[in-house]
């Protein structure tokens, strides 16, 4: 009866852990140009010196920094590949994609 137990306990933690980046997931917002509307990509905008957000579900916001900017190009550029849109277009935002995970090498 314990084993099961400890079994149920350890499934509901590996479903947890695997389904929290999906509910995770924000959005990439421009703070300094609160009027764009998708006319250019978020690369585009970071290249003319915009600065960007990022707003979770909960409306937390997180400031990103041109470093930040710099490491999150590097490790997912696909982020940088959306539509920009500006705070007053939040809904019309997409969720940033998430990292492309590499195939394990047999």
């Amino acid at each position: 009866m314990r084993s099961k137990l400890v079994m149920m306990l350890v499934l509901a933690v590996a479903i947890g852990l695997t389904a929290t980046p999906a509910l995770a997931q924000g959005k990439l917002l421009c703070v300094s140009n609160k009027e764009l509307k998708g006319e250019q990509s978020v690369a585009q905008c970071v290249a003319k010196g915009d600065r960007f957000a990022v707003v979770d579900q909960y409306g937390l916001v997180r400031i990103l920094s041109p470093e930040e900017v710099e490491l999150t190009k590097a490790f997912n550029p696909k982020a940088l590949e959306t539509r920009a849109f500006g705070m007053r277009y939040e809904k019309l935002a997409p969720t940033l994609p998430g990292l492309a995970v590499p195939e394990r090498a047999n």
